[in-house]
């Protein structure tokens, strides 16, 4: 599974050719998040507080490069990296 971003120990990839609705797995030591990119809501999984809202201030502030990535993971392309929250 690709890894798109690295930020403050939360590690965001992707599948290649995923099932949908377009989504990202967020993982954080032993936690994991699928969310949805549109509605960033929390599919399956959880984070701790804080991680899961630095992953969300993330992804909407990259859903366009998120549905991006998605499109290219359908075509079995690997994704971009896209630049981690400071």
């Amino acid at each position: 599974m690709p890894t798109i971003s690295v930020f403050y120990g939360i590690i965001i990839q992707m599948f290649w050719d995923d099932h949908a609705p377009p989504h990202f797995h967020a993982l954080y030591g032993e936690f994991e998040a699928v969310i949805d990119i549109r509605t960033l809501a929390v599919l399956r999984g959880g984070l701790p507080r804080r991680a899961q809202a630095l992953v969300l201030e993330w992804a909407s502030l990259h859903r366009d490069a998120l549905l991006e990535d998605w499109e290219l993971c359908q075509a079995m392309q690997p994704p971009r990296r896209i630049t981690p929250l400071d």
